[in-house]
């Protein structure tokens, strides 16, 4: 199946964007527009389970790369720069050593390849505790997320998901079961005997611990040929942190 992506621009120079863990392509589309700006065809791509791409009770990077190859190769994408977030940095880092001849350039914001421990289980469970036949207004679900949900700002990160059936109902984008049960593969260890010898750019947010000195080594190994950028008066969502210099460092890199 075919993963959905918003597309922006129709120059011959591509940039494909890879969202985290419970977003969409949709939380890029102010970044993409800068991109589109200078010249570049954006692919806001949504991944599996995620945004309005088709859900699978199988979710991992393997099949996320194979997601991504199958994209590549429907739209015929020459040479792109490859630019992923968290689990979507992730699966461009995965990709991009499973097939370095497809990716001009990759950009990795704020994730390494270690491996992390289950991170979002707290917002797994909150998810779960809301039954939308009950909570089927916009403002009873946040309601209810206010109970273990404190962050304004993580809740509607996630409201963001929410949308109206055809029949009126309200329903969830991603697919909470498949990520409920897959939730220990988003933080797996990217491992691979390659190198990708491009250029790769690492950015990561002042305030978040995703990427620290100690990983500096790992990456070496697999991506020889990496520059790392620091994001000022930033944590993990470094382009909603501080937008202003993460565009810049980004355009800078591109």
């Amino acid at each position: 199946m075919l993963l959905h992506s918003k597309i922006i621009g129709d120059s011959n120079k591509h940039i494909l964007i890879l969202h985290g863990f419970l977003g969409s392509g949709d939380n890029w589309i102010s970044v993409s527009r800068k991109l589109n700006d200078i010249g570049f065809t954006i692919h806001l791509i949504d991944q599996r389970n995620h945004g309005r791409s088709f859900h699978s009770e199988k979710f991992d990077y393997e099949l996320m790369c194979e997601d991504l190859f199958n994209y590549i190769e429907y739209y015929n994408v020459i040479n792109p720069i490859l630019i992923g977030h968290s689990m979507g940095g992730k699966t461009a880092m995965r990709f991009s050593l499973k097939y370095p001849e497809l990716i001009q350039k990759l950009i990795v914001l704020d994730t390494s390849p270690r491996e992390y421990p289950v991170l979002h289980q707290a917002i797994i469970d909150s998810l779960k505790e809301i039954d939308l036949s009950i909570y089927n207004t916009r403002n009873s679900v946040d309601d209810k997320l206010k109970e273990s949900i404190k962050q304004k700002d993580l809740r509607n990160f996630l409201m963001k998901n929410i949308y109206r059936t055809n029949d009126g109902k309200l329903s969830f984008r991603f697919n909470l079961r498949s990520l409920s049960k897959n939730i220990g593969n988003i933080g797996k260890k990217i491992e691979s005997d390659n190198q990708f010898n491009a250029d790769v750019i690492f950015i990561k947010g002042e305030n978040s611990e995703y990427i620290n000195e100690s990983d500096k080594e790992s990456i070496n190994i697999l991506f020889p040929n990496s520059k790392f950028y620091i994001i000022p008066n930033a944590g993990h969502w470094l382009h909603v942190d501080n937008p202003n210099d993460f565009l810049s460092v980004l355009l800078s890199t591109i």
